[in-house]
């Protein structure tokens, strides 16, 4: 009980402490050693993009006070969930809910890719013109209250401990940032790497603006469920250096790297028929 106290008072230190550490580390490389040149003014798409995390954190910090955390704790005290109701023991119920939850993130990310009017949400984060650190925080304000909502209704249904959410939380933060870094590894580490954990090469392939390529490699830290689930793509076709980067009908800055433009995206153009995993694709089922 003393440790889940300790991390109930801590754990928003915790989880800063390693995203402005992970992203000091991730912004320092990619002014070394960029894998890509910037197509638009750095300085604009990052006020944005860190624009719309800071208005992100104060919303959801307004809507739920408590966290994943906070709700891990009830749980715990109420006995719901499996791993409480069935006294799974601590350490076997930490690990197993770090992966549940990360599968989840996987089935959630399918998901909105997948459902016309949760892609539109979804979409801000692929309309980003260029592929950096910034990119892996940028979510619509709607889109994070639902995956927050999503992440509280699995932590309630596993039981899953506070301990196991605040890793989970720390290692999907690291991760985004990471595997959205405009860096990239050795190929032959790279190789190995992405047996387990998402590379910046391997998620920037789901960035592409080609249909097929933006449906594949959904994983955001573990990459087991694309392998899984027939969702992995080793490569982009036109290669790292020759791919393009966004939405096809989304090249307009103003519209895409602007706060106001990104927070109004969710709600331009009609609603297409676009799904996920059709057989014939063209560039027109971007809306």
């Amino acid at each position: 009980m003393e440790w889940n106290d300790w991390i109930l008072d801590h754990e928003l230190a915790v989880r800063l402490g390693f995203f402005f550490g992970i992203f000091a580390i991730m912004a320092l490389w990619e002014v070394l050693a960029p894998c890509r040149p910037l197509s638009v003014s750095k300085a604009g798409r990052w006020a944005s993009n860190l624009g719309l995390v800071v208005l992100n954190s104060v919303v959801l910090r307004l809507l739920f006070p408590a966290a994943a955390v906070g709700v891990a704790a009830v749980a715990q005290q109420q006995g719901w969930g499996l791993f409480n109701y069935y006294g799974v023991p601590f350490t076997v119920s930490v690990v197993a809910s770090v992966i549940l939850m990360d599968l989840v993130i996987y089935l959630q990310h399918v998901m909105v890719h997948a459902i016309p009017v949760l892609w539109r949400l979804h979409r801000v984060h692929h309309a980003d013109l260029d592929y950096d650190v910034t990119t892996g925080a940028r979510f619509h304000t709607l889109e994070i209250i639902l995956s927050m909502l999503i992440k509280f209704a699995t932590v309630v249904l596993l039981g899953a401990p506070v301990v196991a959410v605040v890793i989970f939380e720390v290692m999907l933060n690291a991760t985004a940032m990471f595997n959205h870094g405009n860096v990239q590894l050795p190929r032959a580490f790279d190789r190995r790497l992405r047996w387990l954990l998402v590379t910046p090469d391997m998620h920037r392939v789901h960035h592409s603006v080609e249909d097929d390529e933006t449906n594949s490699n959904f994983g955001f830290s573990l990459t087991w469920w694309d392998r899984l689930f027939g969702t992995y793509r080793d490569q982009p076709r036109a290669g790292h250096q020759g791919m393009t980067i966004g939405i096809h009908k989304y090249r307009d800055p103003k519209k895409v790297d602007r706060l106001p433009g990104m927070l109004a995206l969710p709600f331009t153009g009609p609603v297409s028929g676009y799904v996920i995993n059709r057989r014939q694709w063209s560039n027109s089922d971007e809306e």
